[in-house]
Order: structure tokens, then C-alpha cells, then sequence
């Protein structure tokens, strides 16, 4: 794949993923939306899994764009499966490297939560802490609440519980219970 080639797409999916209708299935379980993310990006998320989009790295919208491939569109394609999660230490580092960079501060306010979500996601206790500090830092209110809520689920039992099934992972007494509860979050 060429570098412009890789532009082009980097353009098409950031103007698929930030336009209607595709921002109103957000965070939303569709199977007609997972096919359709499925159909248009797969490859490009294979070409991400398999390290050939690094040039995407050095810019703020390459960055974003990679975050969206590597974090949110294989929770779409791979829904309920382990392979959803198989790419986001990748999402991790990038949005480490963007934040490095502070190309937080060059991306649209409405757009920066994207490059944030990858920590969000992460189970790592640092991740969950440094993910709150930036939705607080960006004042991304609505997120902040979720990226509270996924800190404290990582800082009471060091992981998702709701990943444990996907990922073959035994559940702990506590965590069975808590995903019983009508306060489980399920992804």
C-alpha cells in the first residue's frame, strides 16, 4: 500500500466514521451496522493489526484514524468474540504516541474523545486514570462519566468482568456477583 493510497483511506474512513449516519450508531450494537463497518474496513484494520499503516502515526489525524481502526471498529466487526480485543494494546500505544505529540491539542473537539477512548478501553489501572484526566482535561463531559465508570470497574477488580466469557478467563466469586447485579456492565 502506498503512502497516498493509505491517505485516501485514512480520509474515507475518518469522514465515514465523523458524519451521519454512521455518528448515530456510535456505542450502539447493530448487525447491520457491524456488516457494513465490516465490508468497508476490514482490510484496513488487517493492514493496522499487521503494523503496515505506521506512516498514519505522524500526524494528528493519522493518529485519530488508527485509534478508530484499531479500538472501535473491531468491537463492530468481531462483536462478542475475543478477536474484538485483539488489537487495543495497539490503540494503546498509538494514543500514547499521539498524546506524546500533544495532537490532542490539534484534533476538533468534537473528534479528540476517539483518540482518548483506546485508554478507556484498556485494562490497565494507569491507562483508566490517565483516560479520566484527559476527558476532564478536554471537558468531554458525557464521556467523562463513562471513563469514570470503566476506572472503577478496572480499579475494583483489575479487569472487566464482562470480557471474562469472550476471553476464556475464569470469574472470580466477586465478579460473578457483580455481573448478576443490575449495576453489571456489559460492554
Amino acid at each position: 500500500m502506498t503512502a497516498t493510497t493509505g491517505d485516501a483511506e485514512q480520509e474515507y474512513l475518518l469522514h465515514y466514521w465523523f458524519t451521519e449516519p454512521m455518528n448515530k450508531h456510535w456505542f450502539v450494537a447493530e448487525v447491520e451496522t457491524d456488516k457494513e463497518i465490516t465490508e468497508k474496513f476490514e482490510r484496513l484494520w488487517v493492514l493496522a493489526a499487521d503494523n503496515k499503516l505506521q506512516h498514519w502515526q505522524h500526524s494528528a489525524q493519522g493518529c485519530l484514524a488508527l485509534c478508530i481502526v484499531l479500538d472501535q471498529l473491531p468491537l463492530n466487526m468481531y462483536r462478542g468474540l475475543a478477536k474484538c480485543f485483539s488489537t487495543e494494546k495497539q490503540a494503546v500505544t498509538i494514543s500514547k504516541h499521539a498524546l506524546s505529540l500533544q495532537f490532542d491539542e490539534q484534533i476538533a473537539a468534537d473528534k479528540v474523545a476517539f483518540l482518548i477512548m483506546p485508554l478507556m478501553h484498556s485494562e490497565n489501572l494507569a491507562d483508566q486514570d490517565l483516560s479520566v484526566s484527559l476527558f476532564e482535561k478536554h471537558q468531554l463531559d458525557a464521556n467523562l462519566r463513562f471513563a469514570r465508570h470503566h476506572r472503577d470497574i478496572v480499579k475494583r477488580f483489575g479487569r472487566f468482568p464482562h470480557r471474562n466469557r469472550i476471553l476464556g478467563r475464569a470469574s472470580s466469586a466477586d465478579e460473578l456477583t457483580y455481573l448478576n447485579s443490575a449495576q453489571a456492565f456489559t460492554g
